[in-house]
């Protein structure tokens, strides 16, 4: 017992070290001193391996490896944010709240948004349980080990207040003095230095092996704390609390009164910025009050209670050396231009989109042109304007292309449309190889050991003219192919058998019916339950679908009526592909609330919000996200919002309470 002890005593004397040092930028030991402890630590747990814990500081210096990254659901879907770029747009978002809340006094706590990887960690009774990559927001990699090597996150937490189970989101940053080091030590070599800080960073959480992530000065950053039962009532609150919890939680978040003190601290750091040892792209405004959050809730995509607002992007001037077009899976055409390189953003920028042909008419942009390019909060960089001073005397306006750059077919353009289409849609190598790619992507069917070039490889060699054809590759026909050895092939056979067990809604979405995103494949899954409904149904029935207009409806009615299509389904029923919906059974489940509405706020005793909307859904009722005329019924609790609780009134909707809720399903 005494071994324990001892073992148990060391552990939190270094977390104490390690806390001081990496969160609080303070160290109360010395390196040396640190490294003997630590040694000592290391001696006593490899003598008594009885003892062993997983979080234990001994376990930060990495050596594990990790072959394949798995991946983890979120509990708590990760949500991206909405931009804006002037502070009219933040004076529209907050009319927005307004009109929702009703006239209420609004705080904001106002954050630095730093520009690194996303993350989720969960804890468990204290301890750090795991890491996890945004991913697509409802999944993502299992990234533990790599993060344990990184100091700033506590492997156990300070205090006793903390919920038995939470996650914490934050940015996984890379401070620029430790990117130049890295930087200057590749060239002192001979190699080749890292693009930027943020690129970086999201590469060490997918390296294999943990000790060279331990090897670079990676900081997380943590701003958000999600899960049951938390312990404060506001966002602030809830920055102060993972402070005092361990977390590094930075500094310079501000709770402002109003809007005019959201604009003053964007004022500040406009300017100050540069003077961070981190790269940031912008401020995050949070509405405060976690009620009222709770009270706005969620687009499809981002919360309604935040509002990212990004710094006037870098603009560089270089030429334009000539316009390429690139042909889409859907037969949409990208003009692109090709510029003399140029650094921007931290990168170096050789192409930039032209968007469409009214873009280029309408800035007259020409070949031999010095453009002004810009990269702001998108990935890809856009030209948005001409130096008419420096233009060169002589140059023609540019003539867009009328035929496709790949199959010579005539280019067509639809009434109301940007884009000209490449209409051979069965016929054209960039479509084809592009609805493959779309097919294999992680969204779709995530087949593994098949990439983007390895789906262009097999087209060229004639063994896949569409993606059913890929459940007929065998290895053999694989192994003759550039790059093929005998475990690459076999992986990838393997990864396409596997891509079998692929849910309905993800297949449907991998099909690649113009205008079917992720979230109108999962609507009309849920709707029609199979492939064979679907194809069946009419334009009413498409448009009756929730959130479905005339335009999906259409879209999806000309894919089926498509022979080529309908062939390419019948193969991959053949094959196995999963075209039905899979229902958990919830032996809870029942119709009592089938063809009612129900609009959940305010805050409630017996269970959570999320708990409440579950048991509208298992007994056959819909869950809206606001009051309308098609709401039955509003279930409310304690500080229901003034603006839902006028309208409900208004439209005489009736009002229910969390008991008299329980006491309709029971």
């Amino acid at each position: 017992m005494e071994i324990q002890q001892q073992i148990q005593a060391l552990r939190k004397e270094l977390n104490e070290h390690n806390y001081n040092y990496y969160v609080l930028d303070n160290a109360t030991i010395s390196d040396y001193d640190f490294d003997i402890k630590l040694k000592e630590l290391e001696v006593l747990e490899k003598k008594y391996p009885e003892f062993f814990d997983a979080n234990s500081p001994t376990q930060r210096v990495g050596g594990v490896i990790t072959k394949n990254f798995q991946t983890v659901a979120h509990q708590y879907r990760m949500y991206s944010l909405d931009n804006s770029y002037s502070k009219e747009d933040l004076q529209e978002w907050e009319n927005r709240l307004q009109r929702v809340l009703g006239n209420v006094n609004l705080t904001y706590t106002c954050e630095l948004k730093y520009d690194g990887a996303s993350i989720s960690i969960t804890y468990e009774n204290g301890k750090l349980n795991r890491a996890v990559t945004r991913g697509d927001g409802f999944q993502g990699d299992d990234v533990t080990q790599n993060i344990k090597t990184i100091k700033s996150v506590p492997l156990e937490l300070k205090g006793d207040d903390f919920p038995p189970r939470f996650d914490i989101r934050g940015e996984i940053i890379l401070p620029l003095q430790g990117f130049e080091k890295m930087n200057q030590d590749l060239i002192e070599i001979g190699e080749t230095p890292y693009s930027n800080p943020r690129n970086t960073a999201s590469g060490s959480l997918k390296l294999q092996d943990s000790s060279e992530v331990t090897k670079r000065p990676l900081e997380c950053l943590l701003y958000y704390v999600t899960g049951d039962k938390l312990p404060f009532d506001t966002q602030y609150e809830g920055l102060v609390t993972a402070r005092n919890w361990g977390f590094k939680v930075p500094k310079e978040a501000k709770l402002a009164h109003n809007l005019s003190e959201v604009f003053d601290f964007i004022d500040y750091w406009d300017v100050h910025r540069h003077e961070l040892p981190y790269e940031t792209d912008g401020v995050v405004v949070k509405v405060n009050s976690i009620q009222f959050q709770e009270e706005l809730g969620y687009t499809a995509k981002s919360p309604r209670w935040a509002m990212a607002y990004k710094f006037k992007a870098e603009r560089v001037a270089t030429i334009l050396e000539s316009i390429s077009y690139q042909v889409g899976r859907t037969g949409a055409i990208t003009p692109v231009a090709n510029l003399v390189p140029v650094q921007l953003a931290g990168t170096v920028v050789k192409r930039a989109s032209l968007h469409n042909a009214d873009q280029i008419a309408k800035l007259d942009i020409r070949v031999g042109d010095t453009v002004f390019v810009e990269k702001g909060g998108e990935i890809i960089p856009k030209i948005i304007g001409v130096d008419l001073d420096k233009r060169p005397a002589n140059t023609a306006p540019t003539v867009y292309i009328s035929q496709c750059p790949e199959c010579q077919t005539e280019l067509v353009r639809n009434e109301g449309e940007a884009n000209h289409y490449c209409p051979n849609f069965y016929g054209c190598p960039p479509q084809i190889i592009g609805r493959i790619q779309h097919f294999i992507s992680r969204k779709a069917m995530d087949i593994e050991g098949l990439g983007g070039e390895t789906v262009a490889l097999l087209y060229a060699n004639g063994l896949v003219h569409d993606y059913a054809d890929l459940y007929e590759l065998t290895v053999e026909q694989i192994l003759p192919l550039e790059r093929m050895a005998q475990k690459s092939a076999e992986n990838l056979v393997n990864g396409v058998e596997k891509s079998k067990n692929i849910p309905f809604e993800r297949v449907l979405y991998g099909l690649g019916i113009r205008y079917v995103g992720e979230t109108v494949a999962k609507k009309l899954a849920k709707h029609y339950k199979n492939i064979d409904n679907l194809s069946r149904a009419t334009l009413l029935d498409l448009v009756l679908v929730d959130e479905i207009g005339e335009r999906i409806a259409q879209s999806v009615l000309d894919f089926f009526a498509n022979d080529a299509n309908k062939l390419i389904i019948e193969r991959l029923k053949n094959f196995g592909i999963q075209f039905e919906i899979v229902e958990k059974i919830n032996l809870n489940a029942t119709n009592k609330l089938e063809g009612k509405t129900y609009v959940v706020s305010g805050v409630f005793a017996t269970l959570s919000r999320d708990e409440l909307k579950k048991a509208i859904e298992d007994n056959g009722g819909k869950v809206g996200s606001s009051i309308t005329a098609k709401t039955n019924f509003v279930v409310a609790g304690d500080n229901m919002g003034p603006a839902k609780l006028e309208k409900a009134n208004k439209l005489n909707i009736p009002i229910l309470s969390e008991a008299e809720f329980l006491n309709q399903i029971q």
